[in-house]
């Protein structure tokens, strides 16, 4: 009996150590491509781990870094000469955002019930490297033929002045293909009043970039005023870009095959050069106001009753820093009651600055009988194509008031008089009343009465019918299938029938539904995998080959027809083509 529990313990002893053991060899690794890297350059980093059924991956948080793409898996499995191995790979691409030793801190992964962590990383970032120049490198390529450009007015203004920024993005449509742009960055604008000006469509103009024909849309436009003298930076805008770089090769189907790739264009600092205001003939009453404007005082009314009010307007009229400007407060005599203004603004705001007008609207009321005398109101700004500064005055404004009290006479008087009772006057409130019902009907016993109360037996016979259709409907399989399918193409194609009438955005707006209906039934990123992956997908949840391989070709039209000719009746065709394929996947899912 001893001997028997003996190896009992021991068996279990053994079968501990071994299990101790396995777990001990598990190996979570993270590896990058290079360990040194430009700050316009990617890296690619791997986190392995060696036995199967690992899960619940956590990536670190690449702080300092913007994920470009991933995660994406990879499995290996070989068994050579009776030995196995296996290995699962999550794999990112990132890029840094600023220079120095950057840390990426330890993935974890959960194995056998325990937390498993990777090793952390250290990252040497230098200055941006210049892109060799190998044609055959699609970063290259894409460097090469998309810009983003900062467009600035002008770059030597004076405190105050209005400067606009407009940003484009130039591409070379015969060298790349640009889709799924993505604003990465920003642009600050410290030391600047700004409001950025609405760019409803990306509308695709032709232009030129250093002398070659390039296509361009405006992706952003900002209305900039200067608050202060200096050098003054304007932080870089980033635009992260799917680039599709043709490999010289062509299909089944003869359509040109992409290398896409995620690529980010970045504007640059730009710096402003902005000038003080001269101190020579600079007025006192100086408020900060740049431009070119008119001053008026006026009032509605210049004679007035007790008790009447009249207004009086201060008025500035004219272009330049107008939302920033502060108008003179209105000074009225003793005997002159005034309220607080109210401030108005009519302003409209283009590239060109801000035009229009802004005033304060006082209510004033005298107190006594007399003539009162408004002083005139003075206002100064500079004008910076003059370079100089104006001085503008407003005239007296004089009120009359020739009825009501004189001033210090404030003695009031009352009459008693006696009450006298009219028709048409209130009457004192009676102590005692009779009331008389109007309507002396029963409800109880009358066709309404036994209607009202017959109703809900007659909702039973319309109840089961209701309820058989409702049960016939949910049967139909068939055409419950269809009206969803139907449903989901309505869905997803929405705002591509918005812009049938125009190409460009249709064509865009069509692709992004196609995307966005594969994220929600294959649960995945699309912008992230190329059509080859979508393929692979489709066929994997049993799709028939006929249906992808008229999907596949939708998405690659797409690419093509923004840029190529194409008819009203051709652009309809291609919306009821997206149209059925929809309803034909949704079945086969």
């Amino acid at each position: 009996m001893k001997m028997s529990s003996f190896k009992y313990f021991y068996i279990l002893f053994a079968l501990t150590l071994v299990s101790a053991g396995a777990i001990a060899q598990v190996t979570f690794k993270a590896s990058v491509s290079d360990f040194k890297v430009g700050l316009n350059e990617r890296l690619k980093i791997d986190f392995t781990i060696d036995k199967q059924g690992a899960d619940n991956f956590i990536p670190p948080s690449f702080k300092d870094f913007t994920v470009l793409a991933g995660p994406s898996q990879a499995t290996n499995f070989s068994m050579i000469n009776g030995s196995t191995s296996f290995s699962q790979t999550y794999s990112y691409i990132i890029q840094p955002t600023k220079k120095g030793i950057l840390n990426i801190t330890s993935a974890s992964i959960e194995y056998n019930g325990r937390i498993i962590k990777s090793n952390a990383l250290k990252i040497t970032v230098t200055d941006a490297v210049n892109i060799p120049k190998d044609a055959n490198d699609p970063r290259y390529v894409a460097s090469e033929n998309i810009h983003l450009v900062a467009e600035v007015s002008n770059r030597n203004p004076f405190i105050g002045q209005s400067i606009s920024v407009v940003y484009k993005l130039y591409v070379n449509i015969n060298k790349v293909s640009v889709r799924n742009t993505r604003e990465t960055q920003s642009p600050a604008f410290n030391g600047f009043w700004n409001q950025d000006m609405p760019v409803e469509n990306l509308e695709v103009q032709d232009g030129t970039y250093q002398g070659q024909a390039h296509k361009f849309v405006v992706v952003k436009k900002s209305v900039l005023i200067p608050q202060k003298s200096g050098k003054l930076i304007l932080d870089p805008m980033e635009i992260e870009i799917t680039a599709g770089v043709p490999i010289g090769r062509s299909d089944l189907f003869g359509n040109m095959i992409f290398n896409n790739i995620n690529y980010v264009v970045s504007t640059g600092k730009q710096i402003i050069d902005v000038k003080a205001l001269p101190l020579e003939g600079k007025p006192e009453n100086f408020s900060g106001a740049v431009g070119n404007f008119k001053f008026l005082v006026t009032t509605d009314k210049t004679t007035l009753k007790l008790n009447e009010t009249a207004q009086v307007k201060v008025e500035l009229q004219g272009t330049g820093n107008l939302k920033l400007v502060d108008l003179p407060k209105l000074v009225t005599p003793n005997g002159l009651e005034v309220y607080e203004p109210d401030h108005q603004e009519k302003i409209v705001t283009s590239l060109q600055g801000m035009s229009g007008t802004v005033y304060n609207q006082y209510t004033i009321v005298p107190q006594f009988k007399g003539k009162y005398k408004i002083p005139n109101l003075n206002f100064s700004y500079f004008n910076p194509i003059e370079k100089k500064y104006h001085n503008l005055s407003a005239s007296d404004i004089l009120i009359e008031a020739p009825y009501g009290k004189n001033p210090g006479n404030e003695t009031t008087t009352t009459t008693k008089q006696n009450v006298v009772i009219a028709d048409e006057t209130i009457n004192y409130i009676h102590n005692n009343t009779t009331f008389i019902a109007k309507d002396k009907s029963v409800f109880f016993g009358t066709t309404n009465f036994y209607l009202w109360l017959l109703s809900p037996l007659l909702l039973i016979p319309i109840t089961l019918v209701i309820g058989k259709k409702y049960k016939q409907r949910t049967n139909d399989i068939l055409g419950n299938k269809r009206r969803k399918a139907d449903r989901l193409a309505r869905k997803y194609l929405s705002e591509a029938k918005k812009e049938l009438t125009h190409k460009e955005r249709f064509y865009i707006a069509l692709e992004k539904a196609l995307h966005n209906y594969l994220k929600a039934t294959l649960h995945v990123e699309t912008s992230e995998i190329s059509k080859e992956k979508i393929e692979a997908l489709l066929l994997k949840r049993h799709i028939d080959t006929d249906t992808i391989a008229e999907f596949i070709k939708v998405l690659r039209d797409c690419d093509f027809a923004r840029y190529a000719p194409s008819s009203e009746v051709q652009i309809k065709d291609d919306f009821d083509r997206a149209k059925r394929l929809i309803a034909a996947l949704d079945k086969q899912f």
